[in-house]
C-alpha cells in the first residue's frame, strides 16, 4: 500500500524496544515538526483552498499527538530529551528540486510529506507488532492508522496540483531516492527515521 521500495531492517524495532525513553523523545519532536510542516503549507500557499482546509485539522491532530506522547513519557517515569538533527528528513529535502514554479515547489513539497508519513506509518506498524506493553501496542496502531490517512492525502492532494504523470514519475524518484537513503542511514533505534 505504502509503495516504499526498502522495508525497515527488522533489527530497528528491537534496538527501539531497548531505547523507549529515546525513541518516544523523537517521535514527540516527529509529531511537533508535522504540525509545522502544515502550517507552513497553509502559510505559503492560502490560496490553495482544499489543501488549507484539508490540513487545517491535521495540523490539530498532529499537535495532539505531541501530547499524546507526552503523557506517554510522563505514565513511565521518562523525560523529554532534547531534539537530535533528523538526517533521513534532511537528506530527502536535499533531494527536493530547488527551483521551478510555484506550483512545482508545492509538488515537491507535499511528496516529500507523504514519504515521512509513509515511514513512519511502517514503523509505527513495527512498534505495535512488536512490543510488549499492550498499551504501547495499541498508541502505536492508532498513529500507524493516522498516519496512513496521512500519507494518502499528501498523495492526493499532490495529484490535484500537480499533472497526475509529472507526479508519479516524480513520486517513483523519490521512492527510490528514499530506499538508497535507508541503505546508508545507520540503523538506530533512538530514532523514527
Amino acid at each position: 500500500m505504502l509503495g516504499l521500495k526498502l522495508p525497515t531492517d527488522p533489527r530497528w524495532v528491537n534496538l527501539a524496544k531497548i531505547s523507549l525513553e529515546e525513541i518516544l523523545t523523537d517521535h514527540a519532536y516527529c509529531e511537533q515538526k508535522a504540525a509545522t510542516s502544515c502550517i507552513s503549507l497553509i502559510q505559503m500557499y492560502p490560496d490553495k483552498e482544499e489543501m488549507v482546509s484539508e490540513l487545517a485539522p491535521i495540523v490539530t491532530e498532529e499537535w495532539g499527538h505531541f501530547r499524546l506522547v507526552l503523557q506517554a513519557l510522563k505514565k513511565r517515569g521518562l523525560k523529554l530529551g532534547r531534539q537530535r538533527k533528523d538526517e533521513y528528513v534532511n537528506r530527502l529535502l536535499d533531494f527536493q528540486k530547488k527551483g521551478g514554479s510555484r506550483e512545482d515547489r508545492l509538488i515537491e513539497k507535499l511528496l516529500i510529506c507523504a514519504l515521512i508519513e509513509a515511514r513512519s506509518c511502517e514503523r509505527f506498524r513495527l512498534l505495535s507488532l512488536h512490543l510488549e506493553e499492550p498499551e504501547l501496542k495499541e498508541f502505536y496502531h492508532h498513529f500507524m492508522v493516522s498516519e496512513a490517512g496521512h500519507y494518502r492525502l499528501f498523495i492526493d492532494l499532490a495529484k490535484k496540483y500537480g499533472n497526475s504523470e509529472k507526479v508519479k514519475k516524480r513520486w517513483d524518484e523519490y521512492l527510490n531516492f528514499e530506499a538508497s537513503i535507508m541503505k546508508d542511514l545507520e540503523i538506530r533505534g533512538d530514532r523514527m527515521h
